[in-house]
């Protein structure tokens, strides 16, 4: 048998007793009174301090969500930072209850690392980003580029393929982090940046000279990201996934903040079932009956979320574009709860 085989193996082995040995984190949670979440180490708009100290973004909010779903305290989150490379582990071992750090969902992580995704709370796609002043407008004109990327992320995977499909060469130079990999464009080490294209707008923002680097039209791959979780706990699992359902049902609904509780009036039946003034959805969770009101009342409804963290009222201004609702030509759709 070849090393590489017995190496997956061993890993999958692991991956199944990790999960073995952390099924029931729904009650964990509930007795500790704290949810413990895996961040990014700063990704702008998704998982990032800000002056003071405080987490902020889109990710986080999924981190404060299911903390209000479970504990009706979007405060009580610890965040874990994490590189790429140690997400996964940091999950399957029990060090973190979730994982909600842009992530995307694949075959080989949904199938091979003892891992589910909850859904996707941002479809992205990978793009570039250049120093203007390379006279460079497409994708296609980068053969025999540098390129600076982060290493353990379906970047360098789709990077290769995309070199090889269109007969191109390039130099790698990757770092382990989002930051060091676009000092390392600062410091001219390389000529292009490649990530999630909602990334390259965060690191814009970090050029002292904005307006002298663009990022292109061309994207390159499908990067549905979303929240993580073990397998083996299906009552975690739903917990999670439902969390992220409730937001978008809420925007759907026109359920907001700001008047969750007038909406608690409502006489209109899925606004009832959402906000638990009837049905049974909290208790099929193993959640209180205000579940869903909690998490609209401490963090919003997902079009809130991404407005305030990468889209319209945040720096990044990145258009909703796919992640509208599905009824606003976008692909977010929240299934019923009934």
């Amino acid at each position: 048998m070849k090393l590489s085989k017995i190496v997956s193996i061993s890993i999958a082995a692991a991956a199944l007793m990790a999960t073995a040995a952390t099924a029931g984190t729904l009650d964990k949670v509930k007795k500790a009174g704290m949810l413990t979440c895996g961040v990014s180490t700063g990704i702008a708009g998704f998982s990032a301090t800000d002056s003071s100290g405080k987490w902020k973004g889109l990710d986080v909010d999924m981190c404060k969500a299911v903390a209000s779903a479970v504990l009706g305290d979007a405060s009580k989150v610890k965040y874990v930072p994490l590189t790429a490379k140690e997400r996964f582990t940091a999950l399957q071992s029990g060090e973190i209850d979730f994982l909600s750090r842009a992530t995307t969902w694949t075959a080989t992580r949904d199938t091979s690392l003892g891992l589910n995704f909850a859904g996707v709370n941002y479809y992205d796609g990978q793009g570039f980003l250049v120093s203007k002043s390379i006279g460079v407008n497409s994708a296609l004109e980068l053969d025999g580029a540098t390129v600076c990327i982060q290493a353990g992320t379906t970047t360098e995977l789709n990077l290769t393929d995309y070199f090889k499909a269109n007969k191109m060469t390039y130099k790698p130079i990757t770092y382990d982090t989002s930051g060091q990999t676009i000092e390392g464009f600062k410091a001219g080490r390389c000529d292009v940046v490649t990530s999630d294209a909602s990334q390259l707008y965060g690191l814009v923002l970090k050029m002292k000279d904005p307006s002298s680097v663009k990022v292109l039209k061309d994207i390159i791959s499908k990067e549905p990201l979303g929240p993580v979780v073990r397998q083996g706990d299906d009552a975690w699992f739903n917990v999670v996934k439902w969390t992220h359902i409730a937001m978008l049902n809420a925007e759907e609904l026109g359920v907001n903040s700001k008047n969750v509780d007038k909406m608690m009036k409502s006489k209109n039946p899925n606004i009832k079932r959402l906000l638990g003034t009837s049905g049974k959805a909290g208790a099929n969770l193993g959640l209180d009956a205000k579940w869903a009101y909690n998490i609209v009342k401490n963090v919003g409804n997902y079009g809130e979320s991404f407005a305030k963290n990468v889209g319209k009222d945040s720096p990044l201004k990145i258009d909703r574009g796919n992640n509208r609702l599905w009824n606003k030509g976008g692909f977010q759709y929240g299934a019923p709860i009934r």
